[in-house]
């Protein structure tokens, strides 16, 4: 009988050029699902990605520290313990401009792709 669940032990560690660490446990390159992706994330002080409009939802929980979203021009802050959903089609920036480091999961539904992301050029 094949067990009903799946233990993730070994997350797949996305390659980065910009000190952030992605850990993806569940999604395209852990495990092929297309449906999902789900990833545990530290962003260093001073972290930023380009501006994107992604194909998906991205449900977002602060572990600790604080992150910034600007969100269709508006800037906003999240602490530890506080959480966002930012709907599909959205044009949004990620970014950790404060002195420590933001620890976080996100969630995508569909899951996570550089081809659904649609980062602008830096």
């Amino acid at each position: 009988m094949s067990k009903k669940y799946h233990i993730q032990k070994t997350p797949f560690i996305v390659p980065t050029t910009d000190g952030k660490l992605i850990e993806e446990h569940f999604g395209r390159a852990t495990d092929g699902n297309s449906q999902i992706s789900i990833a545990h994330m530290i962003a260093p002080s001073g972290w930023s990605e380009p501006f994107q409009t992604p194909e998906f939802d991205e449900y977002t929980y602060i572990i600790r520290g604080k992150k910034q979203f600007t969100i269709e021009g508006e800037k906003v802050i999240l602490h530890s313990g506080q959480s966002i959903k930012i709907e599909k089609n959205t044009r949004v920036q990620y970014a950790n401009p404060f002195d420590e480091e933001c620890e976080y999961i996100a969630i995508c539904l569909p899951a996570f792709s550089m081809e659904a992301v649609h980062r602008e050029d830096e």
